[in-house]
C-alpha cells in the first residue's frame, strides 16, 4: 500500500549568525548522553521510573537533543568550499511520542522530529516538517491534539531561536 501524506513545512529566516541561531536552539534543549539514557530507560522496571529518567534530560522546551548531523561538512568535502553551513537537528520527547504513537503507531516513523537549520546568501533557514500534518491522513483526534502541542513547542523554540 502507497499512502500520499500531504506535509506542512514550517520555516522562517533569520538575519542573525548560523553559530548563534544553532546555539539558541541547542541551549533550550536537553544533552542527556544517549549511551546512557538508552541504558537507564531500557532497563526502567516501570514506566514511572522510565518517564522520571526521561524528564532529567528534558531542556526547558521539554524536548532533548537525539543527535546533531553535520550536512554542511558533507557538503563542504565534496566542493572543497567553506560554505554552505547546515546542520539537521533530531530531537523530541519520548514521552511525547508514545502519546501519539498509541493512537497513531506510524508516528515512530516521524519522531523524534528533524530540525534543519541552513545558511544561504539571504540569511539563516530554519525548517520544520509540523508533526500534525504528518498525522492528519490517520484520524486520530487524540494523535493530532498531541501532535499540535508538540508543533507549538517546536515552533516556539525556533520562532526564539531565529530571534
Amino acid at each position: 500500500m502507497i499512502a500520499t501524506v500531504q506535509i506542512e513545512r514550517f520555516s522562517l529566516t533569520s538575519s542573525r549568525p548560523f553559530d548563534e541561531v544553532l546555539a539558541a536552539i541547542k541551549a533550550a534543549v536537553g544533552h542527556p548522553d544517549m549511551v546512557e539514557f538508552a541504558k537507564r530507560t531500557a532497563a526502567a522496571p516501570s514506566f514511572p521510573e522510565f518517564e522520571s529518567i526521561v524528564r532529567e534530560g528534558l531542556g526547558t522546551t521539554g524536548l532533548m537533543l537525539f543527535m546533531e548531523l553535520d550536512h554542511g561538512a558533507v557538503i563542504r568535502k565534496a566542493t572543497g568550499r567553506d560554505k554552505p553551513r547546515m546542520a539537521r537537528l533530531i530531537m523530541g520527547n519520548p514521552l511525547i511520542m508514545q502519546q501519539m504513537a498509541r493512537h497513531v503507531p506510524d508516528t515512530g516513523s516521524y519522531a523524534p522530529v528533524s530540525v534543519l537549520v541552513d545558511e544561504r546568501s539571504d540569511g539563516v533557514h530554519i525548517s520544520y516538517d509540523r508533526m500534525a500534518s504528518l498525522l492528519a491522513s490517520y484520524g486520530s483526534a487524540d494523535a493530532l491534539a498531541v501532535a499540535r502541542d508538540l508543533d507549538k513547542k517546536v515552533e516556539t523554540l525556533l520562532s526564539e531561536a531565529a530571534g
